[in-house]
Formats: structure tokens, C-alpha cells, sequence
């Protein structure tokens, strides 16, 4: 299957300004050290690792929102690893991300409509925006009353699927989510995986999902990336590599699962009437 995005070796480095000398430029830290990434057409792949890993560099990197170092992407076959902005600006309605925290990149002053326009608004898209928008909302499970509110009124799981909703407006092939559920309740993150499976079987969406929660990825993915000290460590099917990790990393990261605690009181309940 040809890869929809297919990074190649690929290395980012940031400057080190605690390091830096006067009159001397600022050394820089390697964050990703030859990473080789694809996903598919409508695949669902996840990226896991603890914090630090390189799991969000790679995911910005992959959709160039920071410049590699080294390496190459390819989007839909074209190279755009070092592409300008304006030869990047006709896939941006193709590729596009959800941030992990909704109230950070909704602007307060903005309606919701207006930030979930944003991106039509960009591409200088001005035909029935307002209906692209409301569609946006309903498909993202918001009433379109919604639409004139503003980030504050809302709740943290529906600032969230303002967020899905302004990724989809310009109906992509390809999200990035960035730790999309890692601030939400339980029945909430539920909600909102449940509405990435229906958008990504309705839409042919390829979506890679970053998070340190396995147990997150084991409901939503088909493929699983781990990330160790901005490598690749392991990856492969998502049921086999649960089934039977290799990497010693991969292997902690499932045993730090947590397992409900189970009260036991029941039992005794239900063997009293038994007897």
C-alpha cells in the first residue's frame, strides 16, 4: 500500500541555550535520531512513549510545523521536507492536527465559528463558510447554537470537539492528535475516541493518534509506534505487539497500565445468596 506520509531517516535538532557562549551560536540537542515513519490511506496509527520521547516533535515535524534537521518527508508522494511555507499552503487543508489543549489554541475573543473558519479563511476559501462550519460542528457532535459562543462558555470535552471540528472542516485525509483525550474524564475521552473511529470510518481518514496511554491506542489503532529517546524501538500490529512486546521499553510501558481495583465485596455478597 503506498504510503500517504513517509519520513525517511529523519532528525531534528533544537539550539541549546543554556549551553550557549557568549558570541558564540547556541549548540544544539538532537530530539529525533533517524526516525524512519509511514502511514497509509485511512490507517489508524499510534505513537506512544513517555514524555520526552520525541513523539510530539515527530508528529510536528512530519506535518512541518518545525524544520528537520535531516532526513526527508514525502506527503501524497511529494517531497516536502524543506518545502516553503507557500508551496506548503495548498496541503495544509489536507494534513492538519488537533493540540492537546483546547483552551490554549482557541482564541477567547473568537467565536467558535470563527476559529473553526480559520482554516477556510486561510486557504482563502469564502464560499459558504458558515455552512462548512455548521457541518463541522455537527459532525464533531456540537448543536449548531454553538457556533456564537465563545471558548469560555464551554465545557473541556466541547472545546475538544471544537478543536476536531476545526481539523476537519477542510475535509483532510490526514490528523494529527496530539494527547487529545489526556486532560478529560473517563466517559468524556470515551465520547471523543468513539467520534475519531465514526469521522475516520466516514471520512477515509488516516489519523496518527499521540499518547502515553496504552490503553488509549489498544481501542483506537490498528498499528502502534513506540518512541524511546527520540527512536523508533519497536512497532508493528497493534494486537500482536500487546500480545507479545519485544523491547524491554514496550514491555514497561504495558506494565504501567493501570488495572482497576477490584472490590471484592461482592462476592461475599453474591455467595451469602448462593448459600
Amino acid at each position: 500500500m503506498t504510503a500517504l506520509i513517509d519520513a525517511t531517516a529523519l532528525e531534528v535538532a533544537f539550539p541549546d541555550t543554556s549551553k550557549k557562549r557568549p558570541f558564540r551560536p547556541a549548540p544544539t540537542t538532537k530530539i529525533l535520531h533517524g526516525v524512519d515513519f509511514h502511514i497509509s490511506a485511512g490507517e489508524s496509527v499510534g505513537i506512544v512513549g513517555e514524555s520526552g520521547s520525541g513523539k510530539t516533535t515527530l508528529g510536528r515535524a512530519l506535518l512541518r510545523l518545525i524544520e528537520p534537521s535531516a532526513g526527508h518527508i514525502a506527503f501524497e508522494g511529494q517531497d516536502i521536507t524543506h518545502a516553503a511555507e507557500r508551496a506548503l499552503r495548498p496541503l495544509r487543508a489536507r494534513m492538519t492536527m488537533i493540540f492537546q489543549n483546547p483552551l490554549a489554541a482557541l482564541n477567547p475573543r473568537r467565536t467558535i465559528a470563527a476559529s473553526v473558519a480559520a482554516p477556510l479563511v486561510a486557504r482563502g476559501d469564502g464560499s459558504d463558510v458558515r455552512q462548512k462550519v455548521l457541518r463541522a460542528l455537527d459532525r464533531s457532535g456540537l448543536p449548531k447554537s454553538f457556533a456564537d459562543r465563545y471558548p469560555h462558555q464551554l465545557s473541556g470535552g466541547q472545546r475538544q470537539r471544537v478543536g476536531i471540528a476545526r481539523a476537519i472542516v477542510t475535509e483532510p485525509n490526514f490528523i494529527l492528535a496530539d494527547e487529545i483525550v489526556s486532560g478529560l474524564d473517563v466517559s468524556t475521552q470515551a465520547q471523543i475516541l468513539d467520534l475519531l473511529r465514526e469521522l475516520r470510518r466516514d471520512m477515509g481518514l488516516a489519523l496518527a493518534f499521540i499518547t502515553h496511554d496504552l490503553s488509549v491506542v489498544r481501542v483506537l489503532c490498528e498499528r502502534v509506534v513506540v518512541m524511546h529517546q527520540g527512536r523508533i524501538v519497536e512497532e508493528g500490529d497493534c494486537a500482536a505487539l500487546f500480545a507479545a512486546p519485544r523491547h524491554p521499553y514496550t514491555r514497561r510501558l504495558l506494565a504501567a497500565i493501570p488495572l482497576p481495583e477490584l472490590d471484592d465485596t461482592w462476592l461475599d455478597a453474591e455467595a451469602e445468596e448462593v448459600a
